[in-house]
This record gives structure tokens, C-alpha cells and sequence, in this order.
């Protein structure tokens, strides 16, 4: 029986396949968990949906979904959250510049947090990416206030039935500290340079996205609030409706003793 799934999600890594195969096998023959690979092809162009399926009949615990079109990788995490069946759920980058062995530093905290996710340790990027994920961190913590160091981390352990209700639009994965609403762990992890592949994030994604994706979330946390205040608004009038149901009846009720009282026993 499983307890893990990891969501590998992939977008034109064909040449980091087998690699990503290998490493990801290596690990489950030693992980603390009983654990399954859930990949999620984001429509690639490539050729790494075919070797995705090769990878797949080779062994039983990996699996995947394939979609026809390029669909962000906010939407490619939360498909992979609602087909997961084990009791934890966590993902990691096909480019592995984080290790699925590190998982190993993340899941002694997942009965304590509904979330643990890693921090970059000596991250090997170039300068313009460290920068421009600085500001982009920086502005998101301005406006969203949840206290993450590296919400850009790509190695994150959930509890499954916490992942599938997390509220969902494009570019949600930035903000899953502040929409479990509840502490979150941060545990520092390894980083690596890309061995091959291209870079999907250029500086659009890493400086305009995250700035737009901040409005996404607070328009997201304004509709949670009026929905609260809608069902709030629904029980007050459900109960003042019992109460006055309650003093009606029991009005009635002293209406009728009174009358019995004083016909039949004056």
C-alpha cells in the first residue's frame, strides 16, 4: 500500500527523461515511505510524452497524465493532486535541480504540518534568475505576508486531502503557504545546476507573472471572505427563523393552557 505520490510535472524534457527515470527509480528503493511517481506532461512538443509512456511499462510505480495542450504549471500540480490517492502528496521539477532524495529531509515533519517545503541551499542559478527571483519573493511577501523564504522551492510535501481543496487559478503554486492557512515548515534542501534542457521560466515568469499572479491571489482571498460572509449570513437568518418558529410554538402553547385552564377548571 502506498502513503506517497510525487507529481513530477513536465513540459519539453525530453532530454532529461531517462535521467529522471533512473534517479527517480534509485530513490524509491530507498525511500522511508512506501512511495509511486505520478508524471504529468503538460502537452510537450518534444517527444517527452513517448518516453514518458516508455519509462511507465518499465515500472509499475511510475504512472502519468497527458494533456493535449499546454496548460501552466499551476494546472498541471492540481491534476496531479486530484488523481492522487495516497495519504501524502509532494512534487518536484523534471529538471532536478532539487533531488527527490531530499524528501527524505521533508517527510519526518508531514504529520506535524499540512505543508513542509524546502530551501534552496547555494542555489546554482545565474545572476539575472537569483535576482529577479529575489524581487519577485520580495513583492509577493510584501503583499501576501506568509513568511516564506523560497516559495519557488520545487520540493513540497502536502497531506492529500488539504492539496485537493486548495483554491485554484493560474499561478496558485506561488501561494500555497498562505492558502493552506494554517504553519508551515521550511526545511533547507540541496540545489543543482540544470545538466540538460532548457529553462521554461525566462524573466517574464519570474518578474511580471508573479506580480500579476499577487492580484489573482487577493481577488481569490476576497471571494473566500464573501463566501464565508454568505454562508454566515445564511445560518443567522436560518436561526433567527428557528427562533421565531421557537417563541411562536411556545406562545401557542401558552395560549392554549391558558384557555383549557380557564374553561375547565373555573
Amino acid at each position: 500500500m502506498k502513503e506517497f505520490t510525487i507529481i513530477v510535472p513536465i513540459y519539453n524534457e525530453f532530454e532529461n527523461i531517462e535521467r529522471l527515470s533512473k534517479t527517480l527509480a534509485d530513490y524509491l528503493q530507498k525511500a522511508s515511505l512506501p512511495t509511486q511517481v505520478l508524471f504529468v506532461d503538460d502537452g510537450s512538443k518534444d517527444g517527452s510524452v513517448e518516453a514518458i509512456r516508455k519509462i511507465c511499462t518499465e515500472n509499475t510505480d511510475f504512472n502519468y497524465l497527458a494533456f493535449a495542450e499546454n496548460k501552466g504549471l499551476s494546472t498541471a500540480i492540481k491534476a496531479g493532486f486530484d488523481h492522487t490517492q495516497t495519504a501524502y502528496v509532494g512534487y518536484i521539477d523534471a529538471d532536478l535541480q532539487t533531488t527527490p532524495e531530499d524528501f527524505e529531509k521533508l517527510l519526518p515533519f508531514r504529520k506535524d504540518f499540512v505543508m513542509v517545503t524546502g530551501i534552496r541551499q547555494n542555489r546554482k542559478d545565474s545572476w539575472l534568475k537569483k535576482i529577479s527571483s529575489k524581487i519577485a519573493n520580495s513583492f509577493r511577501r510584501m503583499m501576501v505576508n506568509d513568511g516564506l523564504v523560497d516559495t519557488g522551492c520545487p520540493l513540497k510535501v502536502f497531506r492529500t486531502e488539504l492539496a485537493q481543496k486548495l483554491p485554484f487559478f493560474n499561478g496558485n503554486h506561488r501561494f500555497y503557504a498562505a492558502l493552506v492557512e494554517e504553519q508551515v515548515k521550511e526545511v533547507p534542501v540541496r540545489h543543482f545546476s540544470r545538466s540538460a534542457g532548457e529553462a521554461k521560466f525566462g524573466l517574464r515568469n519570474r518578474l511580471i507573472a508573479p506580480f500579476l499572479d499577487c492580484f489573482h491571489f487577493s481577488r481569490t482571498l476576497v471571494a473566500k471572505e464573501t463566501q464565508k460572509l454568505h454562508y454566515q449570513a445564511k445560518f443567522l437568518n436560518g436561526f433567527r427563523l428557528f427562533l421565531h418558529n421557537a417563541c411562536w410554538f411556545h406562545g401557542t402553547r401558552l395560549v392554549f393552557f391558558a384557555f383549557c385552564r380557564s374553561t375547565f377548571f373555573i
